[in-house]
């Protein structure tokens, strides 16, 4: 996939953020929000010839500037930052122009896409229905031939759609419906008869986004507005991008739980008690601080590890998405709530951004595959590989990381790699015992692997491969990675042991193939870690 230079993408950064300082104050925002408004305006500015956010995601064939992975990854970061409901308009756009990107032919490539980029065009994917959600397998919505002398020349849609984010106000929509060959993509523009859009949805958060069903009644639409021409493509279509827009979403949720966390870090330096700042303090930062830094910036350096990966050309990457996502909308979620808490009465109040933060950011464990599904399919694409190699995938693994210990030191490498060797035999004692038939085994299996890739890509990346997208030194994010390998090790330790004694597992053995004497001695210096991270995240996010 192409990407930018880094000049252009620092250009775009750059010019993103003078807008939103210029135009997107605290108090704009917030009337938004209290009013439940969408901001047309600002959407059409940002996909103006000024700003021109949206041709980020479009190729430069089609008029675009053809970023990559890493670049979407960078941009959506910025714009959860700002706002995750602005943030989710452009999203919008991106994910209901990936059919046509996707699957389309050449001509409705050159002919969608280059409008898309010419005319500053919002668009919507109406994939979700009321009763089959992200079951796209399950979809109602109906494709019903158009014959004329035998020759099919459209197709007609009927059918609602519901949760479609830009649905009230987008330009061009893309639907998925049954058609006799399956499920297939067609390409809608407002105004067609008999389709119409609901009013907008009353949300919890993310309120400067439209959200809205759509109904279809006997929709014409012609054949040539069929994605790819040929029926039974679209869930094809729809698996190809995930690894793209779940890394996008997981972005959001990165940048959305940072700029709560900035928010905490920075009150913590100005609050007194007891005679020193909040930010002097072990009970506020190494509950409240810490713990959420390391978090997410295990998932930054997924994302990161996954978007390098998609930009060299590898395919394939929709478990790697989902991990990415998982990491960071759990990570970006928890950091935003442990933000009100940072700021106690303060963080509970609108006034104040964290309440609105975390009000917006829990939407991202949601749309495009909800937390719970991200875990299931993490689970199925892992057992199989764990199957398929017999239980080496980790152990080799586990290896590598031991051997780079010597190169990077002081990485998390080794604490990692004794998460995933507990891991590993965690996985094989359900093999044998025939514990994953019992699906809440198989959901906490997902959420053990993700967090355990999670640190073992952290460790691996943090001191070969530093990033640039935050304000952070390599020895704070290697003492960050440290404290997250060191839980991860807990946890798997901790919750695989528990959720396999209570499925019945029959080895009387299994805590002693865990290594825990290893586990437990190698937590020695956490709170040290914690101590120096909890001071240099001051530093670098002092109060304004």
């Amino acid at each position: 996939m192409p990407a930018l230079d880094k000049e252009t993408r620092d250009m775009i950064l750059d010019t993103l953020r003078k807008y939103a300082e210029r135009k997107l104050p605290l108090s704009y925002l917030l009337e938004l929000d209290h009013k439940d408004e969408f901001p047309q305006e600002v959407l059409s500015e940002l996909c103006s010839d000024q700003i021109g956010l949206h041709l980020v995601f479009i190729p430069e064939a089609y008029h675009g500037l053809g970023g990559g992975a890493y670049d979407i990854y960078r941009v959506s970061e910025l714009m959860a930052s700002i706002d995750l409901g602005i943030g989710t308009g452009v999203l919008a756009t991106f994910l209901g122009s990936d059919p046509i990107t996707v699957g389309g032919t050449p001509e409705q490539r050159a002919y969608w896409m280059e409008r898309i980029a010419d005319e500053g065009l919002l668009v919507a994917y109406g994939a979700t229905e009321p009763q089959a959600g992200s079951d796209l397998g399950s979809l109602q919505s109906k494709a019903v031939p158009v014959l004329e002398d035998g020759k099919v020349i459209g197709y007609r849609l009927t059918g609602q759609k519901q949760w479609i984010s830009n649905g009230g106000v987008a330009d061009v929509y893309t639907i998925l419906a049954n058609a006799p060959g399956g499920p297939t993509w067609f390409i809608l523009e407002r105004g067609a008869e008999g389709f119409t859009q609901g009013k907008p949805e009353d949300k919890h958060g993310i309120r400067l986004s439209n959200t809205a069903a759509l109904f279809l009644q006997d929709v014409f639409v012609p054949v040539e507005n069929m994605v790819g021409g040929v029926e039974g493509q679209g869930l094809a279509q729809a698996q190809a991008v995930f690894g793209y827009t779940r890394l996008m979403v997981g972005a959001f949720g990165l940048g959305a739980g940072w700029e709560a966390l900035r928010q905490a870090i920075r009150y913590a330096q100005t609050r007194i008690q007891a005679g020193a700042p909040l930010s002097e303090k072990q009970g506020y930062t190494h509950k409240l601080i810490v713990p959420n830094a390391a978090r997410l910036e295990a998932a930054r350096s997924y994302i990161e590890w996954v978007a390098e990966r998609l930009d060299s050309g590898e395919e394939g990457f929709a478990t790697e998405g989902a991990v990415a996502k998982y990491l960071a909308t759990e990570g970006g979620n928890t950091a935003a709530e442990c933000a009100i808490q940072a700021l106690g009465g303060y963080g509970y109040t609108k006034e104040y951004r964290v309440e609105k933060i975390k009000r917006d950011v829990k939407i991202t464990t949601i749309y495009e595959g909800t937390s719970e599904i991200m875990e299931w399919t993490v689970a199925r694409d892992r057992w199989q590989l764990h199957l398929k190699t017999r239980g080496a995938y980790y152990l080799d693994w586990a290896q590598k990381l031991e051997q780079l210990d010597s190169q990077y030191p002081r990485s998390g490498l080794c604490e990692a790699a004794l998460a995933m060797r507990a891991l590993a035999n965690i996985l094989e004692r359900a093999r044998i015992d025939r514990l994953t038939r019992h699906q809440h085994i198989l959901f906490r299996l997902g959420e053990l692997i993700a967090h355990t890739e999670g640190a073992a890509v952290f460790a691996e990346r943090v001191a070969a491969k530093p990033t640039e997208a935050v304000a952070l030194d390599v020895p704070t994010r290697q003492a960050l990675s440290r404290i997250y390998a060191r839980d991860v090790a807990i946890k798997v330790a901790n919750d695989g042991l528990r959720w396999l004694i209570g499925a019945g597992q029959s080895d009387p053995n299994l805590s002693n193939t865990l290594n825990l004497p290893a586990i437990f001695a190698a937590q020695k210096d956490q709170i040290a870690d914690m101590d120096y991270a909890a001071k240099q995240l001051a530093v670098a996010f002092p109060a304004n």
